[in-house]
């Protein structure tokens, strides 16, 4: 049996993934892909297709962004019941300042990253605010937070209209849009949420952005910018798909994932893969490994928004994710792995670099990506990844933003693994 066929989708994945559709009320079935090689085919509820014709695509899950109803309900269960590790997990989250009700935002109309009059702080800090009430409403229950959730998010899509800067404005649009948009999800339903102006500012301010970012690049040749930009961007056009049930713009995010021409499909942001070591190299090792760790958390996201919807891209291309995160949990366990030159063009006019050796920059590093790739690969597809178990262990249990420095590399994964994702 080929290696991505192991990958299917089993009936029990598939009645969790069901019943969040039903916890959360959406009508229609939803799609599953059955191995890690396509789009998802159509299951709709009581309908089928014509012969020779397309059946129609499902309505989208919600919650179904980086956590879906199954999810949020066993972290509640197991909290109340104070199991570990979801026990240890709610405990950081409640830890962390930016979960408390008390917080109070602080809207712009214009954020700049990158170049002078840099602000762009005051967003990250309130998104990780939003998301962490959010998550503290669903798992207690506790109306406080909800009501602060809201009014972070409310105050923020009431005023915000620009988003700019240099370069660096389109990691803003990806990492703050698929972000946004993930907190958004959470409390779509909650009275007093404007979901519709919601919608509209991240329609009008990030959208653009990602979407113009994976078409021209900012002019530079294709290969120019590392992976983490293109995966940002293909994970803020995917959530906003989702909140917005845009079907076009979620299969976009899934199509570039598979196969653009940038450095985030999966392809060229995984250029080797070392099958008989089970091991994959990361487009960004020889540059540094803090980057190259912010990669597993994108690609993560990427990979857990399309599962919630019924897509499998974990699985694609052989579990060429699953060789890459087990590479890159290797190398930052203090492991020896292989590494091939990598060679790009840069700029505008194509400059050729080279890199001949893996980077040692900021390995050992402690990031809260590692839980989502181990319970995904270890716990629901029963694959072998001891790397990333082990590196899913030491950093357990992880927080989120706020937790790891003051910085906007703090704030790029929203974090709290431990707590959703254990199983």
């Amino acid at each position: 049996m080929a290696e991505h066929n192991k990958h299917r989708i089993s009936r029990r994945s598939a009645f969790q993934i069901a019943g969040g559709v039903a916890a959360a009320g959406v009508a229609g079935g939803f799609a599953v892909s059955l191995s890690g090689g396509d789009s998802a085919g159509a299951a709709q509820n009581g309908a089928s297709a014509s012969p020779g014709t397309a059946a129609a695509k499902p309505a989208f899950a919600h919650p179904g962004m980086l956590h879906n109803a199954g999810d949020l309900n066993r972290a509640k269960a197991r909290v109340a019941a104070r199991g570990e590790p979801w026990l240890a997990g709610w405990q950081r989250l409640t830890a962390n300042r930016h979960s408390a009700s008390t917080w109070k935002p602080n809207p712009q109309t214009t954020i700049i990253r990158g170049g002078a009059g840099q602000n762009y702080g005051i967003l990250f800090n309130d998104i990780h605010a939003a998301y962490q009430n959010a998550l503290r409403w669903k798992i207690a229950g506790t109306e406080e937070n909800a009501e602060a959730a809201v009014a972070i998010l409310n105050a923020w899509s009431a005023k915000f209209t620009t988003l700019t800067g240099n370069s660096d404005r389109f990691l803003a649009s990806g990492i703050y849009g698929y972000q946004f948009a993930n907190a958004a999800e959470l409390v779509r339903d909650q009275p007093g949420f404007d979901l519709a102006r919601f919608k509209k500012m991240l329609l009008n301010v990030f959208y653009p952005l990602g979407d113009d970012f994976l078409k021209r690049h900012n002019g530079a040749v294709i290969t120019n910018y590392w992976a983490n930009w293109d995966l940002c961007n293909i994970a803020a056009i995917m959530a906003i798909g989702i909140l917005c049930d845009d079907r076009a713009k979620f299969d976009r995010a899934v199509e570039y994932f598979k196969n653009g021409a940038g450095n985030g499909s999966i392809k060229n942001a995984v250029p080797f893969v070392y099958e008989d070591q089970g091991l994959a190299q990361w487009q960004e090792s020889g540059r540094d490994q803090g980057h190259t760790v912010m990669g597993m958390g994108l690609m993560g996201a990427i990979c857990e928004m399309a599962w919630n919807q019924g897509v499998d891209v974990y699985g694609y291309d052989n579990n060429r994710l699953m060789k890459a995160a087990e590479y890159v949990a290797k190398y930052n366990l203090g492991g020896d792995v292989p590494f091939t030159e990598y060679a790009w063009r840069t700029g505008t006019r194509g400059a050729w670099r080279e890199q001949t050796v893996i980077s040692n920059i900021g390995r050992r590093q402690i990031r809260p990506v590692w839980e989502l790739l181990h319970n995904h690969y270890a716990r629901r597809r029963r694959l072998p990844v001891p790397h990333v178990t082990s590196m899913a262990e030491k950093v357990r249990a992880e927080g989120g933003g706020g937790d790891y420095g003051p910085n906007s590399g703090g704030f790029d994964q929203l974090g709290f693994g431990t707590l959703l994702y254990s199983k």
